[in-house]
């Protein structure tokens, strides 16, 4: 479900207003259908929706101080998108997580192949070795055909961008802060490039200033877009070990670096691997991990024009993960017959493949061994 352009500015006011993450605005919306009757409604009405009285107040302030069509127009003019939960755009691993934002902020484009993408993290004191580590793991990555997630530090995150980058690959940078404020400001020219083979992306509002509390929160989001996380450099309490806490709690593998124990910069990343994080000694872990080593048939596959919508619909429901047609029937919004019927036809097409009972996956060729890819 696309939400339309009218409605779209009343989940920015609503986003701009402090408190109100994912189960206010589920509760705000299931209560009034749309958010833009949630935005007339008095104080007692907003009650009967479940609201608090503190949240409430904040609405009432708020929304006499937000002017609805100026925000549109700011975000207009600084080339940002908003995109809602219901956009077939949002990412759709995101979703997956508990606390997903209901709201995202982008600038840049995010293409069907950013689906198969890793988020790689670590220390702003990088060592040479971190960076060495950082560079080398992610352009093979990328000459695998994944998309690079991390954001924007200095250190490890400012290396994997310009890697994959260099590698000519997409990235994606993850603000804690509004897409017109660029943190560091030292990486503003790198901030212009990803925005030109990737995207940025912030739950924030623009002018939200980069404070400490929005960095722990943003973490969840690299970690829950991605297919897992990398740590390459890490001292036990960093936020590249929070993010990798995250990741295990939203069920993402977590790929840790080994380094000297005699090294602060890799004690986390060694407490990660004794706490049962994959090791990493090349990409190869990571695709063999995941089982992409055959990411560039998948997303070929992913690409394949449908002969229908509803191919189409179901096509973005499946990925290299077994997903169970219940969960496809539930996520498409289709009737199970006609979802059962579509995907018999397009497992004959050689589109998806069945494995297990009633699992679908995008179809890819099996290999007796792993190869690895010589481009």
């Amino acid at each position: 479900m696309n939400t339309s352009i009218n409605d779209l500015k009343y989940w920015v006011g609503f986003n701009i207003i402090p408190g109100i993450g994912r189960v206010k605005f589920s509760q705000i919306e299931q209560h009034f259908g749309t958010l833009e009757i949630a935005w007339q409604e008095s104080a007692t009405e907003l009650k009967r929706a479940g609201l608090d009285k503190s949240i409430i107040d904040e609405i009432i302030d708020w929304r006499g101080k937000i002017d609805l069509d100026t925000e549109m127009e700011k975000l207009d003019r600084h080339g940002v998108k908003a995109i809602t939960f219901h956009d077939p755009s949002y990412p759709a691993r995101l979703k997956e997580i508990y606390d997903y934002p209901p709201l995202i902020y982008l600038r840049g484009e995010l293409l069907p192949q950013d689906e198969w993408c890793i988020a790689v993290v670590g220390t702003r004191r990088a060592t040479v070795y971190g960076r060495q580590v950082a560079d080398e793991i992610v352009t093979d990555l990328v000459n695998n055909k994944l998309t690079i997630v991390s954001g924007l530090a200095k250190g490890i995150d400012t290396v994997a961008h310009q890697s994959a980058l260099a590698a000519g690959g997409r990235t994606i940078a993850v603000f804690g802060c509004g897409l017109d404020i660029v943190y560091p400001a030292e990486n503003s020219d790198l901030a212009r490039r990803i925005m030109e083979h990737g995207a940025l992306i912030s739950e924030y509002p623009l002018g939200a200033k980069p404070r400490a509390e929005n960095f722990p929160r943003r973490n969840r989001i690299l970690s829950g877009m991605s297919l897992g996380i990398l740590v390459v450099e890490a001292d036990e309490s960093s936020g590249a070990i929070i993010t990798a806490n995250l990741a295990l709690e939203q069920n993402r593998e977590v790929f840790a670096i080994p380094g000297s124990i005699l090294s602060p910069a890799s004690r986390g990343t060694n407490h990660l691997i004794q706490e049962g994080a994959k090791l990493v000694r090349s990409y190869t872990d990571i695709l063999e991990e995941l089982n992409l080593t055959e990411i560039e048939h998948q997303i070929e596959m992913k690409e394949i024009l449908p002969a229908s919508d509803t191919e189409s619909l179901l096509l973005k429901q499946l990925t290299a993960e077994p997903v169970h047609i219940d969960e496809v029937c539930r996520s498409s919004g289709l009737p199970a017959a006609t979802v059962s019927g579509t995907l018999a036809m397009m497992e004959l097409k050689g589109m998806v493949k069945q494995v297990g009972t009633m699992n679908y996956v995008l179809a890819r060729e099996a290999r007796e061994e792993y190869k690895v890819r010589v481009d």
